[in-house]
């Protein structure tokens, strides 16, 4: 007997007792949102090689066809495409959703604030109203350390308030919102990750950032090294830091993919709907990272200074004991140096 989506309400899918059953059944079957990109390729592989049944939608906006691995099934379209994902859903019986689909630069999010507040918010709604159903029982999403804004503390717990100073943030934290909100009210448990920033490749070599035009600091800064681009520019000399630079806590994407399959487990195994920081607890100014850049490198590359750019609050550091408690996570990078060299390495040898 085969139900009809269509023609039931989700809460009446979420207690039907055959649908649950196919969802058991189905279990290893997992929609990756922005599966193609910097974050969600490298989750993919690790997916992948967990035993998990993956499909991936992405637009290619920002990612790239070559990083999803062929072992996927791929889908080439819209996060927030109602139709494709009731179709993909239902069709594959998904289990359970990790959603990486978004935009993610601060400036432009300054400048665009409608554009995000549509992929990152509305879209995000669209995907969770698909999710509930089709029963979809765990969803996993890509959150930020930037919905806390500019706190004033060394540490950022995921008690400090989540005061965002740039659109990017706010529709990341909205997203959030709109999960504790359905998780309240329909069998949907989730876990919300909040990145601090992402860095490196996969140390095999297997997977790197590959996104046109990427702003992520050690990657541009590679790049500048390598003569991929004219220049490192450090935008801001002047914040309250003991270098005048901004500072974060740079995770190795290989810890964070990591973070994300503990989540998933954690969920899978009846734990309750969690927002985590995902971070080492410890930061680097621009100017170290750009010191540590030119010694992988072997000698200096061009560095200019420019005035700094707006929604970039001075330090962001997390107190990442919220993952570890929870979830067990161990980070095996939390090494700059390292970061920085499987960085350079991609950036000298990228595979896609």
């Amino acid at each position: 007997m085969m139900l009809s989506i269509s023609s039931l309400s989700w809460r009446k899918v979420a207690q039907s007792s055959l649908f649950e059953w196919g969802r058991l059944v189905k279990s290893k079957s997992l929609l990756v949102t922005g599966g193609a990109g910097y974050i969600g390729s490298h989750v993919v592989l690790d997916l992948l090689e967990a035993g998990y049944e993956v499909t991936v939608i992405d637009d290619l906006s920002t990612g790239v066809a070559a990083a999803v691995p062929q072992e996927c099934r791929f889908a080439r379209g819209d996060a927030g495409d109602k139709a494709l994902l009731a179709s993909l859903l239902e069709e594959r019986q998904i289990a359970a959703v990790l959603h990486f689909a978004a935009s993610t630069s601060v400036d432009v999010s300054v400048a665009d604030p409608l554009l995000y507040y549509d992929n990152n918010t509305s879209k995000s709604r669209v995907l969770m109203e698909a999710c509930a159903e089709a029963g979809v029982r765990h969803f996993v999403f890509s959150s930020t350390a930037a919905v806390y804004g500019a706190p004033e503390v060394e540490l950022i717990a995921t008690e400090t308030p989540a005061e965002p100073i740039n659109p990017y943030g706010a529709s990341k934290l909205m997203t959030e919102w709109m999960l504790r909100d359905l998780a309240a009210v329909s069998p949907m448990r989730y876990a919300a990750l909040r990145y601090f920033n992402v860095a490196g490749a996969a140390p095999d070599g297997r997977a790197g950032q590959s996104t046109p035009a990427c702003k992520l600091l050690i990657k541009v800064a590679c790049e500048a090294a390598l003569g991929k681009r004219e220049r490192l520019c450090i935008f801001g000399t002047d914040y309250p830091t003991p270098d005048g630079t901004a500072i974060r806590d740079y995770i190795h994407i290989s810890d964070l993919s990591a973070a994300h399959l503990l989540a998933l487990r954690h969920l899978e195994e009846g734990g309750e709907s969690v927002v985590l920081n995902c971070g080492y607890g410890r930061g680097y100014s621009v100017r170290e990272v750009a010191r540590m850049v030119e010694k992988v490198h072997g000698r200096p590359f061009p560095i200019a200074e420019m005035g700094r750019r707006p929604g970039d609050p001075p330090r962001l550091v997390a107190d990442g004991g919220s993952a570890r408690e929870t979830l067990g996570w161990r980070p095996r990078y939390d090494d700059l140096e390292f970061i920085v060299a499987t960085s350079y390495r991609w950036e000298k040898a990228p595979r896609y």
